[in-house]
């Protein structure tokens, strides 16, 4: 059923810049798809393979132990379903099946977020502030002072960007062919991340793209050239941008500052819950009793960072699966970025925006937990599926 499996592939790609919904019942419909083939048909069983397997083993078996030791069990399993998210991993292996089909994939990612940004630079253009009409479309004009696209949040959009901007980055650079056309529609979705005025999503880009330039030495330069630029434009900018980029070294900061008050809160939870935590979306009821006297919010929903939220929440075991996970990862997409000679740019180009991609939303993680953020986290398993697309290949 290759033509079934394509259809339902380009239905997740448009759903991961369009629709949550859409993206997870076609992934659901994608799962279903591969297990009834590995089932039926051993070629097709010896053929599959099952990369970061352990890792995912641990992440899932640590989430589920701590989800049945917390106080409300099913509620605690129903929240750390986004494991199940690493279904997108397998199922973009399964439904890539060679280079070509990688860039094709890159391409139409590239596009559909292009279209979250346009969506969400209109927000910003057109928002009239908090007087608008009810009677006024919320798509536009319901929380408008940050682009949001079609997602329900600014930071969900940021992070969607983040993600699809690095993987094709490299497609950019010169000597990689096809890149004239993307290049209008890549700056587009750039745009689009600006407009979020999300400054975790903004540093995580800009450690993917430092990643790619160590990486590449074809546009090296232009990388770090580029990236001088943006920081240049955003300071010279209007004065919401400037505002947003020299905040970030100031902790001092409102926003800032309620993080590490946040941070310290978590670790006084962590430390009652050290081996199993405190069970998936405990840590929003056990907060307040927890927080330090100079926090600023008295609630709050996560901790707005991936690894202190999953050691809270799951535990120690979770942890090392996490850090097992991308450990793994970067061993053999590195290797593999190695044995890829410089005659095949289109290969390398793949690989090193996978990296890039997953530098960067590593690296927003310490400020958001974008994990938990469903939308984002499938963009990064379907990503991180690129390097062995491309091995699978080379084989």
């Amino acid at each position: 059923m290759p033509g079934l499996r394509t259809v339902l592939f380009g239905a997740f790609v448009l759903g991961l810049g369009s629709s949550i919904s859409l993206a997870q019942i076609a992934l659901a419909g994608l799962a279903a798809l591969l297990g009834w083939r590995l089932v039926r048909d051993p070629a097709a069983r010896r053929e599959m393979r099952w990369p970061l397997l352990g890792p995912v083993a641990t992440l899932t078996v640590a989430t589920v132990a701590s989800a049945l030791a917390s106080r409300r069990p099913l509620e605690s399993l129903l929240e750390g379903r986004e494991v199940l998210l690493v279904a997108a991993l397998f199922v973009t292996l399964d439904a890539l099946r060679d280079r070509a089909d990688a860039e094709r994939f890159v391409t139409a990612l590239t596009v559909v977020t292009a279209g979250a940004a346009l969506l969400g630079l209109l927000q910003v253009a057109v928002c009239p502030g908090p007087g608008a009409p009810a009677a006024w479309p919320r798509l536009l004009f319901g929380r408008c002072a940050r682009a949001r696209g079609p997602f329900s949040i600014y930071m969900t959009l940021a992070g969607v960007l983040t993600l699809a901007l690095l993987v094709a980055l490299p497609r950019l650079l010169p000597g990689t062919p096809g890149r004239r056309w993307l290049a209008p529609v890549w700056f587009t979705g750039l745009l689009g991340l600006v407009a979020t005025f999300t400054r975790g999503a903004w540093l995580g880009f800009a450690a993917g793209a430092l990643t790619l330039g160590l990486l590449v030495r074809r546009g090296r330069l232009l990388v770090l050239a580029g990236l001088a630029a943006l920081a240049l434009a955003a300071l010279l900018g209007p004065p919401e941008v400037r505002q947003r980029v020299l905040s970030i070294a100031d902790p001092w900061e409102t926003t800032i500052r309620e993080r590490l008050y946040i941070y310290q809160s978590g670790f006084r939870i962590w430390r009652d819950h050290p081996v199993l935590g405190t069970g998936p979306g405990e840590f929003a009821r056990l907060y307040e009793a927890y927080a330090v006297p100079e926090r600023i919010e008295r609630r709050t929903s996560h901790l707005h960072n991936t690894p202190l939220q999953i050691v809270v929440e799951r535990g120690l075991l979770a942890l090392v699966g996490w850090a097992w996970l991308w450990v793994a990862f970067y061993r053999h997409t590195l290797g593999l970025l190695r044995r890829l000679p410089p005659a095949r740019p289109r290969e390398r180009a793949l690989v090193t925006g996978a990296l890039a991609a997953i530098t960067g939303f590593l690296v927003a993680g310490l400020s958001e937990y974008n994990f938990g953020d469903s939308e984002v986290a499938m963009v990064a398993w379907t990503i991180a599926a690129l390097p062995w697309v491309v091995a699978r290949a080379d084989q």
